[in-house]
């Protein structure tokens, strides 16, 4: 057991995030982490409001413990999603976001007891967050999956402990006791790992497509700016090939089609994903057609993490990825995790009384 302001925060046993990764992060998989001792974060991002209703309350019967759930708020019935979150504030312990919500949404979120742990990439991120009073900050470095920065984690992590006075969650190549010791020697509250969650028995991800992350060494994992025009961090697949090999024109034709496919699937009109992705433009300097293929590029990867269809989709991961080779349970990777960190910080803690 190690006590830390992540679990007195969150009160999780274990200081461990599992990420709110899009599809991925489903009832079962939360439940799964949340019962392990670790805390788990639902990915509402890419539902709606009538799935994140129905979702919330079959997790509140698949784990007595509190949980975390991840939204955006430029996402179709975002505003109903947050009410949702707050009349389930005796369960929902903590809400994680990247860009979006401002001062009044986040006050809104701490009156109910609820505490917001937003996900940055740069230390002017975490201390803006800070200044809006969020709780916590999850950082994440370069080795982190999806859309990824070019600071490494080693780099970023100790700058933003110097920049601000909340507590910090370490994440970007994170996936064994040993970082969880070394995010902990840095002064980090804990660690934050998706990649590692997504390669786990309880993940909802298709044997196919798990069996393609397996066998993905750190040299078939690249970083990609053609999906969106933001950098991200994916495993190489046929699709990506193609992508990479695109023009500009090809872009906006994917753009159109998944943009089709996300109406289709959440049953958003043009209006409203066209002001998803618009309001995307005022965070991050996103121009309005990398926000358009930003907010629906997750089709892509939904082909391979739900439709089994690596070939024809995207896998995003974190370069960790390329050195897991097991899909363990989560109480196992849990217990595996918490018995290596022990015997890693029981040696340095040696070191000193040497």
């Amino acid at each position: 057991m190690l006590k830390t302001a992540l679990t007195e925060a969150l009160g999780c046993r274990v200081p461990i995030i599992q990420t709110a990764m899009g599809w991925v992060a489903t009832p079962e998989l939360v439940a799964a982490t949340s019962n392990a001792g670790a805390f788990g974060f639902l990915a509402a991002a890419v539902m709606t409001p009538a799935e994140t209703g129905a979702t919330i309350a079959r997790l509140r019967d698949l784990t007595p413990h509190r949980f975390g759930v991840n939204f955006h708020s430029f996402q179709p019935g975002a505003a109903e999603i947050v009410d949702l979150i707050i009349a389930n504030k005796d369960r929902v312990g903590a809400v994680s976001f990247g860009r979006g919500p401002d001062a009044k949404m986040i006050a809104r979120f701490k009156d109910a007891g609820i505490l917001c742990i937003p996900t940055v990439g740069a230390v002017k991120h975490a201390q803006k967050m800070a200044e809006l009073g969020c709780d916590m900050v999850t950082v994440q470095g370069g080795e982190g999956g999806g859309h990824t920065g070019s600071v490494p984690t080693t780099v970023l992590l100790p700058q933003v402990l110097d920049a601000v006075k909340i507590p910090v969650v370490a994440a970007g190549g994170f996936a064994d006791g040993r970082g969880l010791a070394a995010a902990l020697a840095y002064g980090a509250a804990g660690i934050a790992m998706g990649t590692r969650f997504l390669m786990t028995r309880e993940s909802p991800v298709p044997q196919v497509t798990k069996d393609r992350y397996v066998k993905a060494g750190t040299e078939q994992i690249l970083v990609s700016t053609k999906v969106d025009g933001i950098p991200q961090r994916m495993v190489r697949t046929p699709l990506l090939d193609r992508i990479e090999a695109s023009g500009k024109i090809g872009m906006w034709l994917r753009a159109v089609e998944s943009g089709l496919a996300m109406k289709k699937q959440t049953g958003a009109s043009f209006a409203d994903l066209y002001r998803a992705a618009k309001g995307m433009t005022g965070h991050g300097g996103l121009s309005l057609p990398q926000a358009m293929m930003a907010a629906s590029a997750p089709m892509l990867i939904q082909r391979a993490v739900v439709g089994g269809d690596p070939d024809n989709g995207l896998m995003a991961t974190g370069v960790v990825g390329g050195r897991i080779k097991d899909l363990p349970s989560c109480q196992d990777l849990i217990d595996s995790i918490m018995a290596e960190a022990g015997t890693r910080l029981s040696a340095l803690s040696a070191l000193q009384e040497g």
